[in-house]
């Protein structure tokens, strides 16, 4: 795998990933503050939607960690990856380094 595709990857996946990590938290502390909020509320449906809710929390709060840890094992083995090929090509990776503060310093110069 060259160092752009594995850049590019890494990339695109973690703002998304980082994103509905972000709205699945908030989710479920909106549910559980409705859980709270309608605690007081009596009745077999109330009941009822309550457990299924209380149900369907635990098992996203499951998936929401393992999705986590899954990404902060990808990142570890990207950096991993990254730290290797740097020691493997140094000139390239000067060049590629250099190249990038090139681009950035006319990017910050245009404006």
């Amino acid at each position: 795998m060259n160092t752009r595709t594995m850049h590019s990857k890494n990339t695109n996946i973690a703002v998304p990933k980082d994103k509905l990590m972000e709205d699945l938290r908030l989710v479920v502390a909106d549910a559980e503050e409705l859980l709270r909020a309608t605690a007081n509320q009596a009745g077999e449906g109330a009941a009822a939607a309550r457990a299924r809710i209380q149900d369907s929390l635990q098992t996203v709060k499951g998936r929401l960690s393992a999705a986590e840890t899954a990404v902060i094992e990808r990142s570890q083995q990207a950096v991993k990856d990254t730290d290797q090929y740097v020691h493997d090509n140094p000139w390239q990776a000067v060049g590629i380094s250099a190249l990038a503060g090139v681009l950035v310093g006319i990017l910050i110069a245009r404006r």
